[in-house]
């Protein structure tokens, strides 16, 4: 089959590579219909995550076909039209009882590798390092997914493939960053990133109640898509002295009562602060330009709740002091979407969301170099790439 991989650091192809089998009884196998570019691959494209390997698939956003089935897989069936979130889940642990898909207790293989760093290993993820289980990725013509009756969600009959795709990983993701804001009547929710997980976590913090969602970013085309696409407040970091003045302005000098960061490691910031991040990430002195983080802690009102959705690895400068005197709750995780699944198709049914706004570029899997170095460089107003392999 023909796939998109890793080569090293800013270095990808389309290559021809073995065909995915059934390797346990529970698989399901997929013929990918739509795949998607994702903010968090830059991490591992721009070298700043280690443990790729040359000629790995990755990808882990993508809806498709089932082909196959194993012998325990009872609830899908051949033919079914599905889309799978990005961490695997084995709907058997302790942490998949209580909703925890993320931090299942299965379905990382590699444990060994992440357990020094992390305590204690997170679930597996498609096409995501070998430190997080070195599962072939989505951006291939088909993939193998374990736990297929866990995984695997057939579609509704009017929701469309380029809706569902993102039920695989940018909506759960903002979904979940909206719901840890515990958001009421009246509430204000600022949310840092305008890409696909931020613009989710902010028109979620609308259905789930909010009365204003503001984003904050710096490109026009995402900014215009937050305003005119669904319906947030936007404001445009770069054009103004303060982001933090700014939202206390906007909330009567109170605050947002939570701010989401859907940014990460390689934020951008303005003046010294970006120079000084900069310079000690090229240095590999630290992982991450943590500027939106630090923001968010910094503009969050007092009581109020941050979320963070942003992928980081070790972060200077964390303001642990704010989050202490401004008696803040911090919320954090790798996206649970099996918890949210049907209430997000829900949503889509409804037409009270529709994600397959977030597209902007549509190309086969054979231009995939081409639609990263398009996202990754953000050239011709592009935020996301649906790619058909």
């Amino acid at each position: 089959m023909r796939a998109l991989c890793w080569n090293g650091v800013n270095n990808l192809s389309v290559e021809t590579v073995d065909d995915p089998e059934l390797l346990n009884p529970h698989d399901v196998i997929l013929a990918v219909k739509l795949t998607t570019t994702c903010g968090s691959d830059l991490h591992f494209i721009d070298g700043y995550l280690l443990g790729m390997r040359e000629g790995d698939v990755f990808g882990h956003e993508f809806m498709g076909e089932v082909i196959e089935t194993g012998r325990e897989v009872t609830k899908i069936k051949v033919g079914d039209r599905v889309v799978v979130p990005s961490f695997i889940g084995c709907d058997r642990c302790w942490y998949c009882e209580h909703e925890l898909y993320a931090c299942c207790d299965t379905t990382n293989p590699n444990a060994e590798l992440q357990q020094p760093v992390l305590g204690y290993p997170s679930g597996g993820i498609y096409g995501y390092t070998y430190e997080f289980g070195g599962y072939a990725g989505s951006h291939a013509q088909y993939i193998r997914v374990p736990f297929g009756d866990t995984n695997c969600f057939p579609i509704p009959g009017d929701v469309t493939d380029e809706q569902a795709l993102f039920l695989s990983d940018a909506v759960p993701t903002g979904f979940m960053g909206a719901d840890f804001c515990d958001v009421s009547g009246g509430d204000t929710v600022a949310v840092w990133g305008a890409g696909g997980v931020g613009l989710m976590a902010a028109r979620s913090s609308l259905l789930l109640g909010a009365e204003r969602a503001i984003v904050i970013d710096r490109y026009p085309e995402r900014l215009a898509l937050a305003r005119d696409g669904f319906g947030l407040e936007t404001i445009d970091y770069s054009s103004v002295d303060s982001v933090q003045e700014m939202l206390r302005e906007m909330t009567g000098g109170r605050g947002p009562d939570a701010c989401i960061d859907a940014v990460g490691m390689e934020g951008h910031s303005t003046g010294v602060q970006q120079v000084y991040d900069r310079a000690k990430q090229l240095l590999r002195m630290e992982t991450d330009r943590a500027s939106a983080l630090r923001q968010a802690i910094l503009a969050c009102r007092k009581g109020g709740v941050v979320s963070v959705l942003g992928v980081y690895g070790l972060t200077d400068k964390f303001p642990m002091g704010v989050l202490t005197n401004k008696g803040l709750t911090l919320k954090t995780s790798q996206q649970h979407g099996q918890r949210y699944m049907k209430r997000l198709f829900d949503y889509v049914e409804q037409g009270d969301l529709d994600p397959a706004k977030l597209i902007t570029h549509d190309l086969p899997l054979e231009e995939g170099v081409r639609a990263y170095d398009m996202f990754k460089n953000k050239q011709d107003n592009c935020i996301r790439v649906a790619l058909r392999p």
